[in-house]
């Protein structure tokens, strides 16, 4: 493959921290790199050295003559003058951007929802930031360099760009580079990972969940310091290869060897010891939401909404930016009060609420972390056994050293451990978490997963992070078009039954009440019906097979396709996404008849 940049020797380091020590990396075409690694340890630092955005204090980095380079930076800023079409196409005349498929699918892709004529300056950080990368999206680069592109995407757009950038170039052609906190982006775009660490760069070959198994496999072999983490890694290996199993498949490494390193790890939780718990600190009532509606002024954003929420449940919110999410959230804590309908909190129910900006922090700001943690309880009993604050937040990454740092001072990544283990020392039996991913790096997202997986409460979580709500919770509901309902399918059914809605007529869209009981109607079959049912299910499995033929023919034709004909790669995109949707009415309709057999 052909080499677009390399990095020699590079070293680069700050008055108070050696960033990069001697580090040689190199990118060639076909290449998707994930950058991942702690908070301050250097990822967008590299990423800037490689696009020429920095310069090295030693060594030096190469690009090919011809090889176009486009970054999306954490702090890019658009004129806040322009209007968002000035933003995004330039002078470019109407009939030129409207034209052009590409243009077309990237502004329907981020920013359809936003006044094309409205000034940059009118918008939110998160709308900007959207601006911005639909900008750079929209040229035409050799290498893309993405830092944090997910940051203000839904679920929805973070599946439209993870699909873009698969569709952008050939299989052996563009180069990417990514940081982000979120690990399914990693596994769906990323054909290698780089960790940063230490100063140097570990290259790993796949996406996350590779990267996870080949970690495994060297902190096996490292010392006895590397201990604690190597447990942690080895049960999110477990999970990914019991709980996820699909995740893996398309990743380069060994089954037999990730079975042999699990051997001995037990499930991640332990679901029926947690409900016992559950129960005994919070009784049979939690919350009930009966028949609720909410409205602001003359725009109703809940409506008829049913949700018993049971002791011990685990269970995350989807729904796109607006749906609702957060006053779904504000009737469980009850800052939000119903317009209609009624919320009933059980007598027991403590609820402890992890939002998006630090409030629980506002007020100790002057005050060093031990303080804090010296006002708090002395010893809590995770797993049975006993725990002093200190110890929860070793576990969540702290430093030492950290403990002397005043609150204030604290980076963006440290606040959310110090707020996270604040709302656990609380002992809430109802945990709520809004957007926890934000601010927090893999290392501390696996921490925090970690110790959600043995605290007794009844969890909810509304994140836009599908990897986080696939691993730490049971079940999802969805909020669509103001209703709440199941989604047995998890995220995936979620996104195709948000297409599906927003291609319908709203005069013509289903009023329903939904519910979240833990039992649903019995639709069993026997006789007569299930074995016309079981037919069935065999055509669509035969089906399936041939469609999934189909998919990977129509892919391969996309990437051997010239890229500069339009209207050829508009057909064969038109054709893929018509097979697909048959693919996915026939995987709903086979997960209907396999829940009834």
């Amino acid at each position: 493959m052909a080499h677009l940049l390399g990095a020699e020797a590079l070293h680069f380091e700050y008055p108070t921290q050696q960033v990069l020590k001697s580090v040689t990396m190199g990118v060639s075409a076909g290449d998707r790199i994930g950058i991942v690694g702690r908070n301050g340890d250097g990822k967008s630092t590299l990423m800037k050295l490689l696009v020429g955005k920095l310069e090295p204090d030693a060594g030096q980095v190469t690009v090919r003559s011809d090889v176009t380079i486009g970054m999306l930076d954490q702090s890019d800023a658009v004129d806040t003058s322009q209007t968002v079409g000035q933003a995004i196409v330039g002078d470019l005349a109407e009939h030129e951007w409207a034209s052009d498929p590409k243009i077309r699918d990237v502004i329907r892709g981020l920013v359809t929802d936003l006044d094309w004529n409205a000034t940059v300056g009118s918008l939110s950080g998160g709308q900007r930031r959207r601006v911005a990368l639909a900008r750079l999206l929209i040229g035409d680069w050799d290498i893309l360099a993405l830092d944090e592109p997910t940051n203000h995407l839904d679920v929805e757009g973070i599946a439209w760009l993870a699909d873009h950038l698969n569709r952008r170039w050939a299989n052996n052609a563009g180069g990417l580079l990514v940081i982000t906190h979120d690990r399914w982006f990693l596994d769906a775009v990323c054909n290698q990972t780089w960790e940063v660490h230490d100063g140097v760069v570990d290259a790993f070959e796949g996406g996350y969940a590779a990267y996870v198994l080949q970690r495994v496999e060297r902190d096996r072999m490292a010392a006895v310091a590397e201990a604690k983490r190597q447990n942690l890694m080895r049960k999110e290996l477990a999970w990914l290869r019991r709980g996820a199993p699909a995740r893996t498949a398309k990743s380069k490494f060994r089954v037999d060897a990730a079975t042999q390193l699990i051997e001995d790890v037990p499930p991640v939780r332990n679901p029926i010891e947690l409900q016992r718990l559950a129960v005994a600190r919070l009784g049979k009532d939690v919350v009930d939401i009966e028949n609720v509606s909410v409205s602001f002024g003359e725009r109703q954003v809940l409506r008829n909404v049913t949700w018993r929420i049971a002791p011990g449940e685990r269970t995350g919110i989807l729904g796109a930016n607006g749906a609702g999410k957060s006053t779904l959230l504000g009737l469980i804590t009850g800052a939000v009060q119903p317009t209609h309908g009624k919320v009933k909190h059980g007598k027991t129910v403590q609820v402890g609420m992890l939002d998006q900006q630090f409030s629980q922090l506002q007020e100790i700001g002057a005050d060093r972390v031990r303080e804090v943690l010296a006002r708090t309880k002395t010893s809590f009993t995770i797993d049975g056994k006993e725990h002093t604050p200190a110890q929860l937040l070793e576990r969540l990454g702290f430093r030492r050293e950290h403990l002397s740092a005043r609150v204030d001072d604290l980076s963006g990544g440290q606040k959310r451990r110090l707020q996270l283990l604040m709302l656990l020392l609380s002992e809430p039996n109802v945990i709520v978490l809004d957007e926890p991913t934000n601010d927090v790096d893999s290392d501390m997202l696996t921490a925090m997963e970690d110790l959600l997986d043995s605290w007794p409460a009844t969890l909810i979580v509304v994140s836009h992070d599908r990897y986080l709500l696939e691993r730490v919770t049971d079940q999802q509901y969805a909020i669509l078009d103001g209703t709440l309902r199941h989604v047995p399918g998890g995220v995936d059914e979620y996104l195709r039954l948000s297409k599906q809605l927003a291609s319908q007529p709203a005069a013509t869209r289903p009023e329903q009440t939904q519910t979240s009981d833990a039992t649903e109607e019995d639709t069993k079959l026997t006789g007569g019906k299930r074995r016309e049912a079981q037919r069935e299910l065999s055509a669509i499995e035969r089906r399936l097979a041939k469609l999934a033929s189909n998919i990977e023919q129509l892919h391969e034709q996309l990437a051997a396709h010239d890229q500069t004909d339009y209207e050829g790669l508009q057909e064969l995109t038109t054709q893929l996404r018509t097979v697909e949707l048959e693919n996915e009415e026939l995987e709903e309709r086979w997960l209907e008849l396999s829940m009834q057999l």
